[in-house]
């Protein structure tokens, strides 16, 4: 026999709602909702919803890199997914996590592998370590671009103040963000640094440091112990080249507090930062031999194998050019 809706469990006569002249009661009106967001589903593109799982995906895979015991493996891999961001966001151009791994990933790859083939071919081959530089540049300022466009995203304006604003319109966006933009905040602060190290002779770019120093700053204040230290690493060489010796020894120390010595760049950024200008040769060559003699398969220190083992690259080649570096 066919069954009415009031026949069905759960369903009284009064939920159909049937000719009494009255609005539907609530149990009708959450199945028109219902309906209603079926058919919202219904118009998404397939292809935008797939695209939304993959960016979020993308946007997750740091780990997966950073503690790969292969760096040649990682330096092969690490293109083909940064195109395939850019590809996803080309149709999510307001992915918050996409663009800010999108950041990351620009920046981590120029740093951990084209500035090093640049400084390491400067004095066999100067034409190719110039091109490296010029390409390690361009990539860091893509970087920056994503960082600033995800700092956008939450808090609109951010990205054109930073760039071209004044001071006093960029420190007043700045005072409205959060500890949740903290990592946008630091990859782009950290790609936009690179890149003036890589560019001296763009004054225009180099006349942009006092936004650097604003945006990471507010993102010390922020969170100062985010990521195990990662800011106050930053700081080591920022406050260096600043000539803020006793504030980038205490960011040091800090730094070595946080990640509990088991991340080897902080070493490196305070031999060539700190120790290389004051010319202590005794203390630069004692730290890097401890970097070096550091063993990455610790399994304390697996989730950073991939950054210590660059670290160690560095602090060989370091070692390697004491008679360029100490008078």
């Amino acid at each position: 026999m066919a069954r009415t809706a009031e026949d069905l469990p759960g369903v009284s006569r009064e939920a159909t709602g049937r000719r009494q002249g009255t609005n539907p009661p609530r149990d009708r009106r959450a199945w028109v909702g219902l309906a209603a967001g079926l058919a919202l589903v219904a118009a998404c593109s397939p292809r935008t919803i797939a695209e939304g799982y993959v960016a979020d995906a993308l946007s997750s895979t740091g780990d997966t890199f950073s503690s790969d015991d292969d760096p040649a493996l990682v330096q092969a891999a690490v293109p083909f997914a940064l195109k395939s961001m850019e590809a996803l966001l080309a149709d999510l151009p307001r992915h918050e996590g996409l663009l800010r791994s999108a950041a990351s990933g620009f920046a981590g790859y120029a740093y951990a592998f084209v500035q090093p083939d640049a400084d390491e071919a400067a004095d066999r081959d100067p034409d190719r370590a110039a091109a490296l530089r010029l390409r390690a540049k361009k990539l860091l300022l893509r970087a920056r671009g994503y960082g600033l466009r995800a700092l956008d995203v939450a808090h609109p304006g951010l990205g054109d103040a930073l760039l071209s604003g004044t001071a006093a319109r960029r420190q007043a966006l700045l005072a409205e963000t959060t500890a949740a933009d903290v990592p946008a905040m630091y990859w782009t602060g950290a790609a936009w640094a690179l890149a003036i190290g890589d560019g001296k002779d763009d004054l225009h770019l180099v006349g942009q440091l006092p936004a650097i120093a604003d945006l990471m700053e507010r993102a010390l204040a922020l969170d100062p112990d985010w990521d195990g230290g990662s800011l106050q690493e930053f700081f080591v060489s920022f406050d260096a080249a600043r000539g803020k010796k006793k504030d980038a020894d205490a960011h040091y120390a800090r730094a070595l507090q946080l990640d509990h010595g088991l991340r080897l760049g902080v070493y490196v950024s305070y031999a060539e930062g700190v120790l290389e200008p004051a010319q202590d040769k005794a203390a630069f060559v004692a730290l890097l031999r401890k970097v070096l003699a550091f063993d990455v398969d610790r399994p304390d220190a697996r989730k950073d194998r991939l950054a210590n083992v660059l670290a160690q690259r560095r602090a060989r080649w370091l070692l390697s050019r004491l008679d360029d570096l100490f008078v």
